[in-house]
């Protein structure tokens, strides 16, 4: 059976031809690019593209028109996301060298719905208030919070990709949901404001 089938149940109702079209692209680009600037260390990248979207799986994120992405990196999750959903997806990356990998994955990949911004986001000037925030492995929660204050509101869904220390991270919080997978533990919930989303 097709590996993201068998690991992807949502995958079943979707265009798997124009998806694995999609990941045979980014792979080809990603070795590519690794050859010269060594983006990534990654052993087993099928398992980290089926890593950023598992969620879907568990939780319907239709409903977002805007998705901002923090510290992009080689693209897990916010890349492979954009392949299924019809958000628009902003992905913050300051380094160039990932900056200029991303563009090109966007480019490629024919992802109209992707906006690349080299720059941290608690320098980038704007009114974008996200309807779902995704982070992976940058930094802790009360952190996060912090960095991308301007851009969230009371509405705004945080999904954190977190591994050991998700349930350290989340204690303080008032309300969350974390959604254990293997290792990733996928961490959920509402922002309101680096002050109050937090337990008083």
């Amino acid at each position: 059976m097709n590996l993201y089938l068998e690991n992807l149940d949502f995958l079943k109702e979707y265009d798997i031809k124009n998806f694995e079209n999609r990941i045979q692209i980014y792979k080809d680009l990603l070795n590519r690019y690794n050859r010269i600037h060594n983006l990534t260390q990654f052993k087993t990248i099928d398992e980290n593209i089926i890593d950023s979207l598992k969620i879907l799986d568990f939780k319907d994120l239709n409903f977002a028109k805007n998705i901002i992405d923090i510290g992009s990196g080689a693209g897990f999750p916010a890349i492979f996301l954009a392949f299924i959903l019809k958000s628009q997806f902003y992905l913050f990356e300051p380094s160039a060298k990932k900056a200029a990998f991303l563009r090109n994955v966007k480019i490629e990949c024919k992802l109209d719905n992707v906006f690349i911004i080299k720059e941290k986001i608690q320098d980038y000037k704007s009114q974008l208030i996200a309807d779902i925030i995704t982070s992976r492995a940058l930094c802790d929660i009360s952190s996060l919070l912090e960095l991308c204050k301007n851009f969230y509101n009371k509405h705004t869904l945080f999904l954190l990709y977190k591994g050991s220390k998700a349930y350290e991270e989340c204690k303080n919080l008032k309300e969350y949901e974390i959604i254990e997978r293997d290792f990733r533990k996928y961490c959920l919930f509402k922002g309101i404001s680096p002050q109050n989303s937090f337990k008083s």
